[in-house]
């Protein structure tokens, strides 16, 4: 039950990632005026910031927060950085791109700054 609980979300939201990232270009909308805004960095960190979130959010409860954040955040920042290789490399009419990867590495570290003020907030741990 506490798979269930804590680690299902997280492992649920890194297939949905893999998915999303692995969708040939075609399939993704083209809407011009939303790259004027850099809506796709905004949606690379979005996903990453939840990727970030939900896998504290599971492993905070089985490890503790201090052994487990930096392990987390290196998996997460790692995790794009395959996808964006997988993507040059692997997916069909897909490219890599460094600025997609910085964009997840900066959801991941949103994520984690987010997490350790909801932490000092309600002090969950201590």
């Amino acid at each position: 039950m506490q798979f269930l609980k804590y680690k299902l979300p997280a492992i649920i939201w890194f297939f949905v990632i893999l998915a999303l990232c692995s969708m040939p270009g075609k399939s993704i909308p083209h809407i011009s005026w939303l790259e004027l805004l850099s809506f796709d960095k905004f949606v690379h960190a979005s996903i990453f910031f939840g990727l970030q979130v939900l896998t504290m959010r599971a492993f905070i409860f089985s490890t503790g927060f201090e052994k487990s954040k930096w392990l987390i955040l290196l998996f997460c920042v790692a995790y794009g950085g395959a996808l964006e290789i997988m993507q040059s490399m692997f997916f069909s009419e897909r490219s890599g791109d460094v600025m997609d990867f910085i964009a997840n590495s900066f959801g991941c570290v949103c994520g984690l700054m987010l997490f350790q003020r909801i932490i000092k907030i309600f002090k969950f741990l201590k």
